[in-house]
């Protein structure tokens, strides 16, 4: 069985995959249509983010079993379609969830405690110390919207904070550990100190962070985003910030996050991005959240093991 690799990943995806006897063609320099033309000579296929995996795409791989990605992500592949037609889609969530659920309590401790504002400060010779008195996590309620491995591995991590910790999940029921509560979304709008986003970006999720949404909290809130872009509606977001509803926000994830790619430099930058690159209480990190050294391993052996399964019995 022959399976092709579209995007750079860890040798050990390679090494599983050829050691369970799989033959592997790694082809990453390839797009979208050179792709297209070869795509139907393989069983299986990895992909990260670079090639869409479209019906079109799927139409032309008539002999693929399985579609893997290198991440937690399914945004890029019509999972829906490839399903329906027998392929099935995987992905490697539990790879970097720990490295997720890390990186958003380093936002949330950046933002409470005005990290980043004070590195600047004293970098130019500033050493304002009362300008800079932060708040503590301890008794504050943090609220988690979506709790798959992202969102129970952020949980995992504030346990031992003091703080009070609820999630909302609209698909599950009977999944809070005891350090954590289920409640209603209209519970987190009453109580929240904090809201942070794991859910994946769908056509139900693209713009959930509205502005009826945030002006649904009885509190101002701060906000933490570290699963796609587009789950907060950015000009709402800047609304909120302006208006103070939202008291600090903590991103790592863009609705611009092409910014690079389509060339939107300083010059050209949309308003309501050039608003958060300036604000003080905005923390922004490139997507990074689940970018360790340890998660490139994990996500593409866990990937690895996912697909040998999926081939031997599928």
């Amino acid at each position: 069985m022959r399976i092709l690799i579209t995007d750079d990943t860890h040798p050990v995806l390679l090494t599983k995959l050829r050691k369970a006897g799989f033959v592997c063609d790694v082809k990453t320099d390839i797009g979208y249509d050179e792709t297209l033309a070869i795509v139907g000579d393989y069983d299986a296929l990895v992909v990260r983010s670079k090639i869409p995996v479209d019906r079109r795409f799927i139409d032309h791989a008539g002999h693929l079993r399985c579609i893997g990605r290198v991440g937690a992500g399914m945004e890029t592949i019509d999972v829906a379609y490839a399903e329906s037609r027998g392929i099935r889609c995987l992905n490697s969530p539990e790879g970097n969830r720990t490295a997720v659920g890390e990186h958003a309590v380093g936002l949330l401790l950046a933002l409470f405690d005005k990290i980043c504002k004070a590195d600047r400060e004293v970098r130019s010779g500033l050493w304002l110390r009362e300008d800079n008195r932060g708040l503590e996590v301890s008794g504050k309620t943090v609220a988690i919207i979506g709790f798959g491995n992202m969102g129970s591995s952020f949980a995992r991590c504030l346990s031992g904070f003091g703080c009070n910790i609820i999630a909302y999940d609209k698909y599950k029921t009977g999944y809070a550990p005891d350090y954590v509560a289920e409640v209603s979304l209209e519970r987190c709008f009453e109580q929240a100190d904090v809201v942070s986003f794991h859910v994946p970006l769908t056509d139900e999720t693209r713009y959930y962070a509205d502005s009826r949404f945030l002006n649904s909290f009885a509190k101002s809130i701060y906000l933490i985003n570290t699963s796609r872009g587009a789950v907060v509606q950015t000009s709402a977001l800047v609304e909120a910030l302006k208006n103070g509803k939202v008291a600090g926000a903590a991103l790592d994830v863009l609705e611009y996050e092409n910014m690079a790619k389509d060339g939107l430099g300083s010059e050209n930058m949309p308003e309501e991005m050039k608003y958060l690159t300036q604000c003080q209480n905005v923390v922004l990190t490139p997507h990074v959240a689940g970018w360790t050294e340890e998660s490139k391993v994990k996500l593409a052996a866990v990937l690895a093991d996912k697909i040998i399964e999926t081939m031997k019995t599928n």
